[in-house]
């Protein structure tokens, strides 16, 4: 999809997630692409930063620092932008925010990770795709993992969170696009962002296909108008797994790679 294409789905871009990597890129190439913004995440300054490179476009662009899985901060996110005409949402914020073993952990904390990565997408989508469809037109995208294919110890919730939004932008495309409102669901696999270096990631280890973030938010943009889903470059043999017929063969084999992931993170902390 080139940039005129783009500009279709303005004038208003709302960018949630949309401070550092993946987000900010998708931000910018909307800012480039001639759409004006509403970007939106918890910390304000790298909102700010990424705001300022998209403004150097010539776009109008607004921030709103708010954490989505305080109700309050959510509604403020769609009062700010109610007077605006949003034709794309970027449901970009969801992370595995509280890793441990399920029985041992706290529910608390993972009742936060699935706000963070189920109840936010659902609100945001009800709220903007209900006005896409009313003006005929509009964009939704919502971010999926591959730990949304195979079960993983320490990311059961959030390899949950992640297959029920696969499955929800399916059902929310077939029921949208007789509307004009195209629905994607953009499968990542392990991608170089600040908050994964921040993790410790060990991008180095054999065979480990690595998204870079603007190689990533390029490929959803090309791909918008063709969802439902569509899986990051490089990734659709991990996507495939998830089809197996020896499902217990496919998730110990899974398991394996992301223990080591996080052998070789702790290695390389220490």
């Amino acid at each position: 999809m080139n940039e005129s294409d783009l500009a279709s789905y303005g004038p208003w871009a709302v960018v949630v997630g949309g401070s550092e990597g993946v987000g900010a890129e998708f931000a910018e190439q909307l800012a480039a692409a001639g759409l004006d913004l509403v970007l939106v995440a918890r910390k304000e300054g790298p909102l700010e930063e990424t705001a300022g490179r998209c403004r150097a476009h010539g776009r109008d662009v607004r921030v709103v620092s708010a954490d989505l899985t305080v109700p309050a901060d959510l509604d403020r996110v769609m009062q700010v932008t109610d007077p605006l005409d949003v034709g794309l949402v970027i449901c970009n914020a969801g992370a595995n925010s509280y890793g441990s073993d399920f029985v041992d952990g706290d529910l608390a904390e993972f009742m936060k990770v699935l706000t963070l990565n189920v109840t936010v997408p659902m609100a945001l989508a009800h709220h903007y795709g209900a006005r896409m469809k009313k003006r005929g037109s509009g964009g939704i995208v919502t971010i999926g993992s591959l730990s949304g294919y195979l079960g993983s110890s320490q990311h059961t919730v959030y390899g949950g969170s992640k297959a029920f939004v696969r499955i929800f932008s399916e059902g929310l495309w077939l029921e949208l696009r007789e509307a004009g409102v195209d629905v994607l669901h953009l499968v990542l696999g392990v991608t170089d962002t600040p908050a994964m270096r921040r993790a410790g990631l060990d991008f180095d280890l054999p065979g480990l296909v690595v998204g870079r973030p603007e190689e990533v938010a390029a490929e959803g943009l090309a791909h918008l108008g063709d969802g439902p889903v569509h899986v990051v470059s490089g990734n659709e043999r991990g996507a495939a797994a998830g089809a197996a017929e020896d499902r217990a063969r496919a998730v110990l084999g899974h398991h394996r790679l992301m223990s080591e992931l996080m052998r070789r993170r702790v290695s390389h902390d220490a």
